[in-house]
């Protein structure tokens, strides 16, 4: 097989079946800290109909054996930020980075408030696998400055430019989530164009999809990871188009959205034909 730096634009579609399948036959573990009620149910349900297996273990007393013994990724997000749960955010990142698991980091609402910025940043500090934003977020973790009237669903030159700074700083994969995705490791640039408009309506879409980048990185790993969450980016996004053939609006594609997550395993064809991604 060639190598991933290798492939042509006809071959992406390919290597993303290719990696949906292992994710399918390893069956990763994600350790999942996230909101207690806005995203649980979605990524939980996003994560296991891609065939890996969700554990939304968030409780300090456990959280360091289930990290070192279970876990095979570490997915964590920061949309609830009391002290009890960023206290079990950091114990857990902190334990991935000891034992070189991989762990991603959804950066919730970074830049709203300087508290929110700063907690984001220490985490940052215990050197995330992939970070996964949207332009807001990954600008206000960069140190740019994004205007405060926009959704961030669009990511712009000045984006791409606070992505690329902030993978370098971080020695991290960043993802930046929009009308095309963007995946960067601070040179190389992937851009992904799979997915609907109405998937930026569904309450916890995002965190859905940084449980996938995890299954998908945690059976890919550095110096794949790259490629990886760009290929769960076109998955999850290759999903929301075959959802959205039967949505009739937001809450119904989240449910037909997890559906096709689960029928693109016997769906080869679809996957090689309709996945999107090239180099930028």
């Amino acid at each position: 097989m060639a190598s991933f730096r290798d492939l042509s634009r006809a071959s992406w579609g390919s290597e993303a079946w290719k990696a949906l399948m292992r994710v399918r036959d390893a069956a990763p573990v994600v350790q999942c800290i996230t909101d207690f009620s806005a995203s649980m149910e979605l990524m939980a349900s996003a994560v296991m109909a891609t065939g890996a297996s969700p554990a939304m273990v968030h409780a300090v007393e456990e959280i360091r054996e289930f990290t070192a013994s279970r876990a095979n990724a570490v997915c964590i997000n920061v949309g609830t930020l009391s002290p009890e749960w960023l206290f079990s955010m950091k114990v857990a990142a902190a334990q991935a980075e000891e034992l070189q698991k991989i762990w991603v980091l959804d950066p919730v609402g970074a830049g709203a408030t300087k508290f929110r910025t700063a907690k984001c940043l220490e985490l940052i500090n215990l050197r995330p696998t992939v970070i996964r934003g949207n332009q807001m977020e990954i600008m206000a973790l960069a140190g740019a400055s994004a205007s405060p009237n926009k959704d961030g669903s669009n990511p712009t030159s000045d984006g791409l430019e606070a992505a690329k700074e902030l993978a370098r700083i971080s020695q991290s994969i960043v993802c930046v989530s929009g009308a095309m995705d963007l995946v960067t490791d601070g040179k190389r640039v992937l851009g992904v164009s799979n997915g609907v408009p109405m998937m930026h309506k569904i309450t916890a879409s995002g965190s859905a999809m940084t449980g996938l980048i995890a299954a998908f990185v945690s059976v890919h790993p550095p110096p794949r990871a790259l490629e990886a969450a760009a290929f769960a980016l076109a998955i999850f996004g290759l999903a929301g188009e075959l959802g959205m053939e039967k949505a009739s609006g937001p809450a119904s594609l989240a449910m037909h959205l997890v559906d096709a997550l689960h029928q693109l395993a016997s769906e080869e064809s679809l996957v090689t034909s309709r996945i999107k991604i090239g180099q930028i």
